[in-house]
């Protein structure tokens, strides 16, 4: 506001600006301003709007118990003065009286007899009005519904449904809301998710819904199974109401689905997000709401064993979960009580203890996002002595333990190692006398499983050995050695401990050679010192060496497994020097040869290094099949990091193919597993990548943004240029359809500067004008025009002309901005490009390129029509008794003849019949009746009997053309200029003009 005195109109102007400021205290602060003001001007018009204004500014904020205050004021200038109420602020008196009763139900300290008295004055004043009863019954069934009197509440709500529907209803969207509710309540969550469609599916919308609904589905969708509904409501629920002060209840909703479906960090991220929730009290029944959910996270929080993690609460104090559960109960239970007291029964209590109680609905919900806020690692009590030993004597059948770790060992399955680990703990436990080879078998395997531990599997080795020899077996013995000496040589690859390696391989051959060794145990001491060697072709050509070996005696025990090690060993070296077919080839070898030696788990490792390197080389179908398997076979042995690898190759691989749905859904889970494994910024990020992208060609817009504004941080840590821009380039585009463009261009333009830096530079020039389109959608004419420009600059450098043209039309159109150069600037760009696409043209036609020249001959004529719409458009009158200096009639030929240029240049269709249209309009607007009436007919007569679409379109405006002629006859009704009625559609040719033809990143 200026120092100097408001007058009427800077109030109103300042009354505008308040209205679209965000929900909040700086706007009430703001509203109050301006109804001090405004009682200065003497205009009760002006102070009317003003209270409304302040009183709708309280009611949708943390101090809804203020609206009583300017309501109140209102209602006494309504008694005292009616007449100086129009009829848009008597429609708005009586619509707010909705909020009366409602709110009071919402204060404990305002008396019950004092909501009922308000609730027949509204009934009363609704009656005298001629208002349905409809919004009064509903008012009626909010009471009722609060007080828990559930004969009421239903005799209300059936009253509501059955009145009339009319301008003091509540919206479609929030009716549907209330009756859901009350549906949820009674058990009948099917029946609610059905009476919500039409809100959740956009047909009725408002302010504050689907906000409401969004979040109010979330469990009734998880109890009934639907847990991709419900977390894609999440995403996009959360997202709308993130920054409303006033939905407050409805955060609360988000919290408790996290708390309840295993996403407690995410609920911690929410709460931390809200600090001010735990201290507003202007509302205290969303307090209450907020109070209660925040208990059930600390509650779940405390079950999982992190009751002295640090959580976000109430500021001025370092909170833990244990003591903000207290917090929590003690304040929601208090603020029950005064409800409580002031009702007279226990309905808001009892309510609330329920709904503290909660027990989680799903133990796994992946949501997709990125968790920040870690939870610390549980302390969990260990079970007391006498029921560990309880459970041991339960399994300490030894010869059955040994019995299974043997079968495991004989089909090479992974948990051969954790059971032999079983049998020796019982044997050590019992007491339990084992043969030599039983505790050598025991000892081999423990050495194994600390293989990467040399002072713990050396001696573990070298006793297997001594008991092997003890039992008669000297290969086994040879190859335990062998083992100890590669564990040596791999912690300190010394000359002499290499030596010694050599040595022990050596006396596995001799043992071999004389018939005491077996073909596998050769073949993997000799595996193992190739792993010492470095690359090399005399080293590979051992390899092959190894592999015929294998193959020779692949009938011999367990030898098709060592093959299938060989083979994979040395797809990796081929894969290593470059030499991406072979190892292609060698990896589906080494997995074929596994499924045959029927070890399909060991087949894992080769279909993911397959996925993996088919992915990287553009072979997205064997990397699907691959990954697929991996995933099938690896079902029981996978880690959580290899899972979380596995299903974003597949993932990526699926989007390649378009098969979206699919993609979004491996992509979860890899996000999923990877924040198990704790690899949420690396394998993490790039699954979110993925699922952001694969939700974004849904449709799914709130979804992919949410998704990939928590991929972000990870990306960009990671230094990862290509990842970062392709994030960047799909939110921007969510942010776009989400009517974000502000936004959206922010993340084009960061994208963009990312992009610049690379040698190639289309994705670059894509970037710059898909940012200067959405700063056109945003309002911001100038920052637009330069980031045109700057993309034109790109267009041309890169020799293309058909983006370049478009976007010199789209600079022309910027000019007619105010504040702008007008047809002076915007006339001389559509030359331009008119000269751009001639240029091109002529060259496509001499290189007889027809498909480029097609397609340069549309963007001439295209450019000529356009120049006419620019032309007609910056004229501010049209010819006529009033265009007293000729100015609208030379402006509607101008744009005639270009109209005439384009019909000359387009091919015969739709572009072609747009501009015959043009033309029409333009004939009929400078009264040339009769031929705008034969152009019109021409276009019919093209489309006459065609049922698509385009002709339906284009017959409709023709014989609109018709019908504006006759009312262009002496003595009908002046219409607006109809030639430049095309010039709005116009911008749909221009957006996304340069990037429609670019790709992606």
């Amino acid at each position: 506001m200026s120092t100097q005195d408001p007058t009427a109109e800077t109030i109103r102007r300042a009354l505008h600006k308040n209205r679209e400021e965000p929900e909040g205290r700086a706007r009430n602060a703001g509203a109050e301003r301006i109804v001090a003001e405004a009682e200065t001007t003497g205009d009760t018009a002006l102070l009317l709007d003003a209270l409304f204004n302040l009183a709708s500014a309280y009611a949708y904020s943390s101090e809804r118990d203020k609206f009583f205050v300017p309501f109140a004021r209102l209602l006494r200038m309504w008694d005292e003065r009616p007449g100086d109420f129009d009829g848009a602020n008597t429609h708005h008196l009586h619509w707010i009286f909705k909020w009366v009763a409602n709110g009071m139900l919402d204060q404990p300290d305002i008396p019950l007899a004092s909501i009922e008295k308000w609730q027949r004055e509204m009934e009363h004043r609704y009656r005298i009005a001629g208002h349905s009863e409809r919004a009064v019954r509903q008012g009626e069934f909010r009471i009722a519904r609060h007080l828990g009197d559930t004969a009421r509440a239903a005799a209300a709500h059936a009253a509501w449904l059955a009145a009339d529907r009319d301008s003091m209803a509540d919206c479609h969207a929030c009716e549907l809301h209330g009756q859901g509710n009350w549906q949820v309540e009674c058990g009948r969550d099917a029946e609610a998710l059905s009476t919500w469609e039409p809100v959740l599916a956009g047909q009725y919308t408002c302010a504050h819904e689907p906000h409401n609904v969004l979040a109010s589905s979330l469990l009734p969708l998880v109890r009934l199974g639907r847990l991709d509904e419900a977390r894609a409501h999440h995403l996009r629920g959360y997202r709308l109401v993130r920054s409303m002060e006033s939905m407050r209840g409805a955060v609360a909703g988000h919290v408790e689905f996290c708390a309840l479906t295993g996403n407690e960090a995410r609920a911690l991220e929410i709460l931390a997000e809200h600090p001010a929730y735990f201290t507003d009290t202007g509302d205290p029944d969303t307090l209450m709401d907020h109070l209660v959910v925040t208990g059930v996270l600390m509650r779940r929080l405390i079950d999982l064993g992190h009751a002295e993690q640090s959580v976000p609460g109430p500021a001025g104090t370092d909170w833990t979960a244990r003591a903000l559960l207290a917090h929590a109960e003690r304040e929601a239970g208090a603020v029950a009580a005064r409800f409580d007291a002031r009702n007279g029964n226990d309905a808001v209590g009892g309510r609330m203890r329920r709904r503290l109680a909660a027990e989680p609905l799903a133990d796994r919900l992946p949501l997709g996002v990125r968790a920040h806020r870690r939870l610390d690692t549980p302390v969990r009590p260990r079970p007391a002595p006498a029921a560990e030993a309880a459970a041991a004597e339960r399994a300490e059948d030894v010869s059955a333990l040994l019995a299974e770790a043997r079968r495991l060992s004989g089909i090479q399955h992974p948990s051969a190692g954790d059971a032999w680990a079983a049998a020796g703990r019982a044997a050590e436990r019992t007491g339990a006398e084992l043969d030599a080879r039983a505790q050598a078998e025991i000892a081999d395997h423990a050495g194994i499983d600390a293989f990467e531990d040399p002072g713990t599997a050396l001696p573990l080795f070298h006793t297997a050995a001594e008991l092997f020899e003890a039992a008669g077996d000297p290969g086994e013995a040879a190859a335990c050695r062998a083992r100890a000496a590669y564990a040596t040589a791999l912690a300190e690859p010394t000359e002499a401990a290499l030596d010694a390696f050599d040595a022990a391989v050596d006396e596995v051959r001799a043992l071999h050679e004389a018939g005491r060794a077996t073909s596998r145990q050769l073949s993997g001491a000799w595996l193992a010192r190739f792993h010492m060697r470095p690359p090399s072709a005399e080293n590979e050509a051992e390899l092959r060496r190894i592999i015929a070996f294998a193959e020779e005696h692949r009938d011999e025990e367990r030898m098709a497994g060592r093959l299938a090690d060989a083979i994979a060993l040395h797809a990796r070296y081929a894969a290593a020097r470059g030499d991406v077919a072979t190892a292609a080839e060698l990896f589906a070898r080494a997995a074929r040869t596994y499924h045959e030696a029927g070890t399909p788990w060991h087949a894992v490792e080769p279909e993911a290094l397959l996925a993996d390197l088919s992915l990287e080389h553009d072979d997205s179908a064997t990397a699907e099949r691959s990954a697929r398997s991996a995933l099938e076979n690896g079902a029981e042995v996978l880690r959580p990091a290899h899972r979380a690898h596995l299903h974003t190759v597949l993932a990526s691989a699926l989007a390649e193919r378009g098969a979206d749905a699919e993609a979004a859904d491996h992509a979860l889970e890899g996000a999923h597993w990877a924040d198990e494994a704790g690899l949420s910024d690396e394998v993490g990020a790039w699954a979110r990548l993925v699922l952001g992208g694969a939700l974004l060609r849904q449709g799914r817009a709130a979804e992919s943004a949410t998704v990939l504004e928590t991929a972000l941080p990870d990306l960009e840590r990671a230094h990862h240029d290509g990842r970062v821009v392709q994030a960047r380039w799909w939110l921007g585009e969510g942010l776009r359809d989400l009517d974000e463009p502000r936004s959206a261009a922010e993340q084009f333009l960061l994208a963009a500067e990312i992009a610049g830096t690379w040698e190639e530079q289309q994705d670059h020039a894509v970037l710059a004008n898909l940012a200067a389109d959405s700063l056109e959608r945003a309002g911001l004419a100038d920052e637009a025009a330069r980031a045109y420009t700057r993309a034109g600059e790109l267009w041309r450098a890169l020799e293309r002309p058909v983006p370049l043209v478009r976007t010199l039309r789209a600079r022309a159109w910027l000019s007619l901005h105010d504040g702008r150069g007008g047809l002076p600037e915007g006339r001389p760009l559509m030359a331009e490009a008119v000269a751009v696409a001639e240029e091109a043209l002529a060259a496509a036609t001499a290189a007889g390129d027809e498909r480029a020249a097609a397609q340069l001959r549309a963007e001439v004529a295209g450019t000529h029509r356009q120049t006419g719409e620019l032309v007609v458009r910056s004229c501010p009158g049209e010819p006529g008794d009033e265009d007293g200096d000729g100015s609208a009639r030379a402006a509607y030929e101008e744009g005639l003849a270009c109209a005439e240029r384009a019909i000359a240049a387009f091919d015969q269709g739709p572009a072609r019949s747009a501009a015959q249209l043009m033309a029409a309009w333009l004939e009929a607007d400078l009264g040339r009746h009769a031929e705008a009436v034969a152009r019109a007919r021409t276009v019919i007569a093209q489309y006459e009997g065609a049922d698509d679409e385009v002709a339906g379109q284009r017959l409709a405006e023709a014989r609109s053309v018709i019908e504006y002629v006759g009312e262009r006859q002496p003595g009908a009704e002046e219409k607006a200029p109809a030639g430049a009625a095309a010039a709005d559609e116009k911008q749909a040719d221009e957006r996304q003009a340069g990037a429609a033809q670019a790709g992606e990143a």
